[in-house]
């Protein structure tokens, strides 16, 4: 991977500040996040689908009455055969055993009991469901290569009593495939759920008999119940499972279905007892001296099993994985939460103490810089609200080749204390060191041209510099807009997720960012860390990690408020945040070295270079697992238990958002919207995120653009900010 500083100097001349529109259509950007989500989904359904969690195993109760069920089914044995249409009914011959296990496989138990059939040499038939058979595909195949016969058992186990002739064919073709997919062949016998003998058949599970039969099957229920289910103890499975003077017997066990150790300390017992006796154990089909119940599937058929069993493993991992992953972000979101509320506290409780100052009041001027370009419907109020202000200062406004006049309206106001810089358009970084150069006082206050000022904002924002300590300081960017939906949403992100965030870090001294709508730099600072770089496309946060590493102390001035517009649609948001979210990236790819270094630095680089990389990278990346486990629960259950969590998660938000909008000082009202915030919000910076890492991660290009504002800020106790401006965000360029 490339420096950021390599990336720069080869890239300033390909990069040099265009401001025309993205070739890349905001539809093409959420193409593959989103095609990722939709495969994460998919995921999750499919081990859902497995899991019996949707079409879930259950009994429906019966009619008593046989009447329609034929008296020679009813007398006669456990093997019937519907599918000629004239239902005959079958048994095993003397001395000859027919063990069946129904419900596997089971990854503790049937390894189990296949190691005793294979001690004493002996075989059985396997009834099994295709849930379990997906997903424990190898013990599928080890019963076929140790010479056992399979049985279908439906899919996911439900009573075919009271469903639909589609119902069931849906549940007999997907056991199929998984048999197919998991050793490459298709039986021919079943086995009904809660089926139990010949006898015990009525009204309403004979014409399911008769249905199966239709499609070409043997069902096959029972004459010797063990009762293993009931864990009555080995001798009673043992006395429940043992024929009567010589007769032949299907003898019904489980493999599956909780815990099978009596079954399998019963075989221990059974099958040496039996052999003694002079039984044999076998396979059905084979004690009826008829063909193999097995066949080979070849073909598509094979390979749409095949592709089946895959996805089911791979949907197992990524669940597993995924688990994992949520436990672990419900732990960062919660801690996080807890931090933000404990320093925030502290901080608010410190710097609005009576007594607090950070040295002796600053009442000398300070230079105040406005890089601008093409800003002629906005600029006029800004800069008035800048002459507005109750700090001494000079205001430079720096044009960046400007096109519509920008500079000229800037020097028809004739204001005093401002002066106009003008250059060829170079982009934001070299306006703003433009800016320092032509600035007279030692403290230079930055701002965007599309911002405004509240009267006391300079004032408030270079009192910190009091303390020689402090390098930096952050105001307190707030949205002007709020009143649409999505101006709503990014109000209560700034209001929570940067504001309160600022304080926590503040308390920590890893502050990450200071905006580049409203903050202020020791003059000697910047120039000791080489001024504003182009490395990055986040100026502002390479400049505030730089002076960190550099020993500076970096705060935050919640008084010192800024006035800006939001995005007002979805693509001029996403190319705002696609820009924050890329930019930090390389930010922190550039200071990497910070964290073996020594000094200031190495404390930056272990403490703070984590900090900001776990939260504001790696965290919201997973932040979506939360929805997506919601929507799981909501499909799969337990409902209940899920939507608790996710209102739980909300709660903890709602409790954060509601101190940072107290210690703001602002309408709560907003948080009306909150939930859908979560709901619709979240996901959109999300899947910017996931496009900043696709693109770091292949070297994609950004280039500058330009995002459409209406105009329609004004600061309380300040100047109205009616306007039609820009603010310039990037194009793709490498990350590495």
């Amino acid at each position: 991977m490339n420096s950021p500083a390599t990336r720069g100097r080869n890239g300033r001349k390909k990069r040099k500040a265009s401001h025309g529109r993205s070739r890349l259509r905001l539809p093409m950007r959420y193409l593959l996040p989103t095609t990722l989500l939709v495969a994460l989904l998919a995921m999750l359904m499919l081990r859902g689908y497995v899991h019996s969690e949707i079409l879930a195993d259950h009994r429906v109760r019966g009619a008593d009455r046989s009447t329609e069920v034929p008296k020679d089914v009813l007398t006669g044995g456990p093997v019937i055969d519907a599918r000629s249409g004239e239902a005959k009914t079958l048994r095993v011959p003397d001395r000859r055993i027919v063990l069946t296990f129904d419900d596997g496989p089971d990854p503790v138990w049937t390894p189990r009991v296949l190691d005793k059939l294979k001690e004493y040499d002996a075989h059985g038939v396997f009834f099994v469901t295709g849930t379990m058979a997906a997903r424990h595909p190898d013990l599928v195949r080890r019963m076929v290569e140790e010479g056992h016969e399979l049985g279908l058992h439906t899919f996911n186990h439900p009573d075919l009593s009271h469903q639909s002739t589609a119902r069931i064919d849906w549940e007999l073709s997907q056991n199929q495939l998984a048999l197919a997919g998991a050793a490459g062949i298709r039986t021919s016998i079943f086995r009904p759920p809660y089926s139990s003998f010949a006898h015990a058949m009525d009204n309403t599970s004979w014409p399911v008999t008769e249905y199966i039969g239709s499609r070409g099957y043997l069902t096959v229920v029972t004459d010797t119940d063990s009762q293993d289910w009931k864990r009555p103890g080995v001798r009673a499975i043992v006395e429940r499972a043992t024929p009567k003077d010589g007769e032949g017997a299907i003898i019904l066990m489980h493999d599956s279905g909780g815990d099978r150790s009596q079954t399998v300390a019963a075989l221990d017992t059974l099958l040496p007892d039996l052999k003694g006796r002079g039984y044999t154990f076998t396979r059905l089909t084979t004690a009826l001296d008829a063909p193999s119940a097995h066949t080979p599937v070849t073909g598509f058929a094979l390979w749409k099993g095949k592709a089946f069993v895959s996805a089911v493993a791979v949907s197992e991992r990524i669940t597993g994985v995924l688990v994992v992953g949520l436990a672990v972000i419900g732990t960062l979101v919660l801690a996080r939460f807890g931090l933000m509320l404990l320093l925030s506290f502290l901080h608010a409780r410190k710097v609005r103490r009576q007594d607090f100052r950070w040295g002796e009041p600053l009442g000398r001027p300070v230079s105040v810089l406005v890089p601008a370009y093409n800003e002629r419907e906005c600029i006029e109020a800004t800069v008035r609200s800048l002459t507005a202000g109750q700090h001494p200062i000079e205001i430079i406004v720096i044009d960046d080749g400007s096109t519509d006049g920008t500079a000229d309206l800037v020097e028809a106001m004739g204001l005093p204390r401002v002066r106009v810089v003008r250059q060829q358009n170079a982009g934001k970084p070299a306006a703003l060191n433009n800016g320092i150069r032509h600035a007279r006082y030692d403290i230079v206050v930055m701002m965007d041209g599309d911002t405004v000022f509240e009267p006391a904002t300079v004032r408030e924002l270079v009192q910190p510099f009091a303390d020689p300590r402090v390098g930096a300081v952050a105001g307190n960017a707030k949205v002007g807009n709020r009143d649409s939906l999505i101006g709503a949403w990014q109000h209560i992100e700034y209001v929570m997720g940067f504001n309160l965030d600022r304080r926590m870090y503040d308390v920590l001294g890893c502050m990450p960012t200071i905006p580049g709508a409203v903050g202020a730099f020791r003059r000697e600072a910047l120039e000791r860390v080489g001024g504003m770089s182009e490395d990055t496309l986040a100026e502002d946060t390479d400049i505030t990690m730089a002076l960190h590493r550099d020993g500076w102390r970096v705060v935050y001035a919640e008084n010192a408020r800024a006035w800006t517009e939001a995005p007002e649609s979805v693509q001029q948001l996403w190319s705002q945040r696609y820009r924050w979210s890329y930019g930090t990236m390389q930010a922190i790819w550039k200071h990497r070295r910070a964290v073996v270094e020594r000094g200031p630095s190495g404390r930056f680089g272990r403490v703070g270079l984590p900090f900001v990389s776990l939260f504001m990278v790696v965290a919201p990346l997973l932040a979506p697992l939360i929805d997506v486990f919601l929507l799981y629960g909501l499909v799969f259950g337990p409902t209940g238990k899920t939507v608790a969590a996710w209102f739980g998660v909300l709660v903890v938000q709602a409790v954060c958002a509601a101190y940072a909008f107290r210690l703001d000082k602002e309408r709560m009202t907003h948080l009306l919207s909150l939930p859908l915030q979560q709901i619709l919000y979240r996901q959109l910076m999300y899947v910017v995120l996931l496009q900043s890492w696709i693109t770091a991660l292949t070297g994609g290009r950004l280039r500058w653009q330009k995002l459409r504002r209406t105009g329609a800020v004004e600061a309380p106790g300040g100047v109205s900010a009616q306007r039609r401006g820009t603010e310039s965000v990037p194009e793709r360029r490498p990350v590495g």
